[in-house]
């Protein structure tokens, strides 16, 4: 078993170290308390090809693997957890399900501007009746002569207020349950119908814009379909295990940056005479941080290694996503605690720290319906 990374794959991450240390971190608070989009560093990624990451060039993409994604990633969001999710949202919700499913057509059309970060992507699934269980999903697709007709709002959508594409979810059979669900590809600026509803206030990841998008009566060209109909379901599963990894990611970076930050506070803060690296129970936290994010990380480079050697990788997936966001979660809850007030002051960036990681727990499937998908996998053998 070899644990190397090849020269590629090195290269990118420390590339995107070397980004996100110099161009994303410096930022991170401003952005966190202006809510403002990140326009700038996004732009800088999508020449890094970071936005496209695993796409193959011909589509606008850096034609690389999901370990370096992974890498990658994880480097982002150690500088800026909100960064982080905006580029996980564009490589792995929206270019992936394009460049699996889509057309030649559509990859050229859809995929490329999203890929070479001309513009971002974003996934319309979860709505206010179905989040978890997707079969409670409302938004319909009709066809209309050549034309599909699109009704229903989606709800809490990753970069839906910035996003110039959107991959959705939609019923075009009712009485086929899970079976009738289809995926669409949308253009927000040639859609009538299409608009953006109500941009989310949230607890963390504020400079990463999360958004209603609304439907009403919106058409769309026959060859918006994405795949066949009926397969959106299917579809989405699989795109889902890849966002998986990409939280993953973002949740290891969020849990980096706490651990750092700890380590530092810890060798300077002094009490009692000495610094309060000295005593025990900080010794224990740091030691308990920094093992669980090393294994965080072993199972989220599984999982990628999975995808791309083409294994099953659902399992892996989930497990990766649950155990890294959880890590993240109790990581900064002990880093508030290592630095005492000062970690619960805006003074140190440690309280936005535990903000962030929260989301990691509940988006793209809660941590609760990750340990079903395990379970399942278990089970079934």
């Amino acid at each position: 078993m070899d644990f190397a990374l090849t020269e590629e794959q090195q290269m990118v991450r420390e590339m995107a170290a070397r980004f996100s240390e110099v161009e994303i971190r410096p930022k991170a608070a401003e952005l966190d308390e202006s809510h403002e989009h990140p326009a700038d560093i996004i732009k800088q990624l999508g020449e890094l090809k970071m936005l496209g990451i695993a796409v193959p060039e011909e589509y606008g993409g850096g034609g690389m693997d999901y370990v370096s994604y992974a890498l990658a990633l994880i480097e982002v969001s150690k500088g800026c957890a909100s960064t982080g999710v905006i580029m996980s949202v564009n490589n792995s919700l929206y270019c992936f399900p394009v460049y699996a499913y889509g057309t030649e057509a559509q990859k050229m059309k859809y995929l490329k501007p999203c890929a070479s970060g001309e513009y971002l992507g974003c996934y319309g699934l979860t709505e206010a009746g179905a989040g978890s269980d997707p079969a409670g999903m409302r938004t319909t697709a009709v066809k209309d002569g050549d034309q599909w007709i699109i009704n229903g709002e989606k709800k809490f959508i990753t970069n839906g207020n910035v996003a110039r594409y959107a991959v959705i979810a939609a019923v075009t059979d009712k009485e086929k349950g899970y079976k009738g669900i289809s995926t669409f590809v949308v253009d927000r600026e040639n859609t009538p119908g299409f608009k953006v509803g109500r941009v989310e206030e949230k607890m963390g990841i504020l400079a990463s814009g999360t958004a209603e998008l609304i439907f009403e009566d919106a058409r769309l060209p026959a060859d918006a379909l994405l795949g066949k109909e009926g397969e959106g379901f299917k579809q989405m599963l699989t795109t889902l295990d890849g966002g998986r990894i990409g939280i993953a990611s973002q949740a290891i970076g969020i849990g980096r940056s706490v651990l750092e930050d700890s380590v530092e506070y810890a060798r300077t803060r002094e009490q009692f005479g000495k610094p309060i690296s000295a005593f025990q129970a900080i010794q224990w936290k740091l030691a308990d941080m920094a093992t669980e994010l090393d294994a965080a990380e072993l199972l989220t480079l599984r999982a990628a290694w999975l995808e791309d050697h083409k294994k099953p990788y659902e399992k892996a997936a989930a497990m990766a996503k649950m155990y890294a966001s959880d890590a993240a979660m109790r990581a900064s809850v002990e880093g508030v605690q290592i630095l005492g007030g000062y970690g619960y002051s805006k003074e140190y960036p440690m309280e936005r720290h535990m903000r962030d990681a929260k989301i990691c727990q509940i988006y793209e499937g809660t941590n609760e319906i990750m340990r079903l998908v395990v379970a399942k996998n278990l089970i079934k053998g």
